[in-house]
């Protein structure tokens, strides 16, 4: 496994971790906790940038004196080791301070997407106790009502804001910050929400041991060295921008340049502008680069590594891209939110050969196949992937049941079908639960099939994807109504209220006919997705 990566592994040994006392690979010297790749960081490029975006640019020295600052004003406000607070905030340089800030205090971050409506970023402040928030400014009214969530003592926002403190008082504050909390490695540093089968989303509590592992795997598969200059295309609240990006380049000294939302030409521009070196993005977003036609007239000569996934990426695309960057060496990654991002990486030299595959498991990963009866299936079988290593979160947030349910001696289990071949490669088939994968943001049919429910003209839902080209899968609902003469935009406008825009369904058939089941009961979506396949379906939303 060792000569599949771009660096030699470092030594690696088995240590017991978790309350579960899980046997697991880890790196044998490490960082022990996500404030130590910051001060990492200065000690080694202090000079040099570590966050680019909207114009201004902050060296690590830079970076590290407003962590210190904000951190002191926070203690001052009285937030300490172990509170939870939450970052409704999009790629910005406050929420990379704000999240370090939080490292050296021993705070839990939370991170939010500013897609999420009212109720969702209402129900995650709830559950999790949080003790304070920071808000962009436009998204204040989503914040909990009075009584709505008595804990949440602290509402900072960007400017000064109706029942928040503004984000630059805190940052003006002259006050000493306290040294470096003491962590342990166990110590949850992120809490991660991920939408589960049930309609609620489950907290993941991501570990320091988690993300320095994560780290150090991008690190070790990739080469990653001083100088790396990463683009942040997706959202600094998801695993991927947070892990491997944000903490990856705080591990080897490079640079962030943000984002905050993608589109291809000012994404080109900026690439060519900064010198980039790395991405990690969705397929989609290479196939829009490509559509733009000027790669090869660009002097994109940095962009070194190309990381994708949250879906395949065409053979066309592999080819296209080979054929325009010949430079540029693609990775396909797989993992999720409970792995702390990366399981697998393809190694850049199987890319074009394997488009089929998710590579091979990062060094101190455990991958396995297994049956329904739970027996470990061989090479070329198919069964659920399940998932073994330091960078599998401990469980979720007050959510024991939950955590019983996922994860056996370590394992996680993914609700992935898939299977490994004689060589180790992973290839991910199709999942067990209903997830909808639309551009590399996962959509779960229950949540939204619930959420229509609540409207009183429905009397049944079911949620499917339909095929796109663009971004994979869109968001497709079969809508049984009880009251005739409603429209899909009214119930499209009553998702809207509720979720976030890209779980809203985008197309709808709407029928008074039952939908089609089972002896079980169960709704036969197969047989939906190929109706809505066919049926281009009733939409409002274009």
């Amino acid at each position: 496994m060792t000569a599949a990566w771009l660096a030699p592994v470092p030594a690696i040994r088995d240590e017991v971790h978790y309350a579960d006392r899980r046997r697991v690979r880890c790196f044998a010297f490490r960082p022990r906790s996500v404030y130590a790749l910051l001060e990492a960081a200065v000690a080694r490029q202090p000079d040099e940038d570590a966050v680019i975006a909207a114009g201004e640019r902050l060296s690590w020295r830079e970076l590290e004196r407003r962590t210190r600052v904000l951190a002191a004003s926070l203690a001052g406000q009285g937030i300490g080791c172990g509170d939870r607070i939450a970052l409704l905030l999009g790629n910005r340089i406050e929420f990379v301070v704000a999240t370090f800030a939080l490292a050296r205090l021993g705070a839990v971050v939370v991170p939010l997407s500013i897609r999420s409506q009212q109720p969702e970023v209402v129900y995650a402040l709830q559950d999790c106790g949080a003790a304070g928030v920071f808000v962009e400014d436009d998204l204040v009214d989503r914040l909990p009502r009075v009584g709505e969530a008595p804990q949440l003592r602290l509402r900072v926002s960007l400017s000064p804001q109706p029942g928040c403190v503004a984000y630059h008082t805190l940052v003006a504050a002259a006050a000493r910050p306290p040294p470096p909390a003491a962590v342990g490695e166990e110590d949850t540093a992120v809490i991660l929400y991920t939408s589960g089968t049930t309609g609620r989303p489950k907290g993941a509590m991501i570990s320091h041991l988690n993300i320095v592992h994560s780290t150090l795997h991008y690190e070790v598969c990739m080469a990653l060295g001083l100088g790396e200059r990463s683009v942040v295309a997706v959202p600094l609240s998801h695993v991927t921008g947070l892990v491997a990006q944000l903490y990856t380049m705080a591990r080897c000294a490079g640079t962030l340049v943000l984002m905050d939302a993608f589109k291809a030409p000012a994404f080109l521009e900026l690439a060519q502008r900064e010198r980039i070196t790395h991405t990690i993005m969705v397929p989609a977003m290479y196939a829009l680069c490509l559509l733009r036609g000027d790669l090869a007239a660009r002097d994109l000569s940095g962009w070194r590594l190309g990381a994708y996934g949250g879906a395949p990426m065409p053979p066309a695309t592999i080819a296209a891209l080979a054929q325009q960057l010949p430079d540029l060496m693609l990775m396909n990654a797989y993992g999720a939110t409970e792995t702390t991002s990366p399981t697998t990486l393809m190694p850049p030299r199987e890319t074009a050969t394997r488009s089929d595959s998710v590579g091979k498991p990062v060094p101190c990963a455990e991958v396995k196949i297994v049956a329904g009866d739970g027996r470990e299936l061989g090479p070329g079988e198919t069964g659920e992937i399940w998932i073994r290593g330091p960078m599998v979160v401990g469980g979720y947030w007050a959510n024991e049941a939950a955590t019983t349910a996922a994860i056996t001696d370590g394992w996680w289990h993914s609700g992935d079908l898939g299977r490994l071949d004689h060589a180790g490669f992973l290839q991910v088939l199709d999942r067990l639960k209903d997830v909808i994968n639309r551009g590399g943001y996962k959509v779960y049919s229950s949540e939204v099939e619930a959420v229509l429910a609540q409207h009183p003209a429905v009397l049944d839902a079911a949620i499917v994807g339909k095929p796109c080209p663009v971004l994979g899968e869109r968001v497709h609902a079969f809508v049984v109504l009880g009251t005739p003469g409603v429209e899909a935009a009214v119930l499209q406008a009553f998702c809207a209220e509720r979720l976030s825009d890209y779980k809203v369904p985008e197309t709808m058939a709407l029928t008074s006919e039952p939908l089609p089941r089972n002896a079980n009961g169960k709704v036969m979506k197969r047989q939906l997705r190929e109706a809505g396949a066919a049926d281009p379906g009733l939409s409002s939303r274009q």
